[in-house]
């Protein structure tokens, strides 16, 4: 068990009823949301088709398209939201239920950490994908970098439902990892201001990066 859902069952309080949780939605969940989809839009090449995977509700999706109108977006996710923003298919979490070659981009958007087979999932990406992978995830590198990821995985997800195997990479795992599923590195854009001062010194600070991949051929 996390240590912060072992200290909120010891005070008698739920994960679910927690002020954190709360501050997280009120205060981060927007900013980071716009700021977020601001990078895939300036990421993203024109007038392609995206899948994205384990897209949640499809909240991000919905802005990344009515701020760029030329891309279309479908979404698949293990979870089924009783409200979603965009369509979104269920799939079992490993095998993409998609032809080879099916869209221009297919986009994990914090998405890896959470598989139980992440190479797996990578090598279904490389397969649907034609041409690249948009990556929005984490690296385990520096002082307290892990614990650091687990409470923000858990202030973000555990509400939700969604699984915490807690499965963060190191920037060099996922340049080998990356490398043997014949997926080459374009672009890696790490210092994203997805959280306001001071948070950002604790929060952001390397931790997060976006990486568009390309198909080898």
């Amino acid at each position: 068990m996390y240590i912060g859902e072992l200290f909120f069952k010891c005070v008698g309080v739920s994960a679910e009823m927690t002020l954190v949780s709360k501050l997280h939605n009120e205060l981060v969940y927007d900013r980071r949301l716009n700021v977020l989809a601001s990078h895939l839009c300036e990421m993203l090449p024109n007038e392609a088709s995206v899948l994205d995977i384990g897209c949640g509700d499809g909240k991000l999706d919905k802005v990344v398209q009515e701020k760029r109108p030329d891309i279309s977006i479908r979404g698949i996710d293990v979870l089924k939201r009783p409200k979603s923003h965009i369509r979104i298919d269920k799939f079992d979490g490993e095998y993409i239920p998609c032809d080879n070659n099916s869209f221009d981009v297919v986009m994990f958007i914090d998405v890896i950490h959470h598989a139980s087979n992440q190479m797996l999932l990578l090598e279904e990406a490389e397969r649907v994908t034609r041409k690249s992978v948009l990556i929005k995830d984490h690296t385990n590198n520096g002082c307290l970098a892990k614990s650091t990821l687990m409470f923000m995985d858990w202030v973000g997800n555990r509400h939700h439902g969604v699984a915490l195997p807690y499965n963060y990479w190191t920037y060099e795992e996922w340049l080998r990892n990356l490398d043997k599923v014949s997926l080459d590195v374009i672009k890696w854009r790490s210092k994203l201001k997805l959280y306001p001062l001071p948070a950002r010194w604790v929060f952001d600070r390397g931790l997060h990066f976006i990486a568009m991949l390309s198909k080898r051929k």
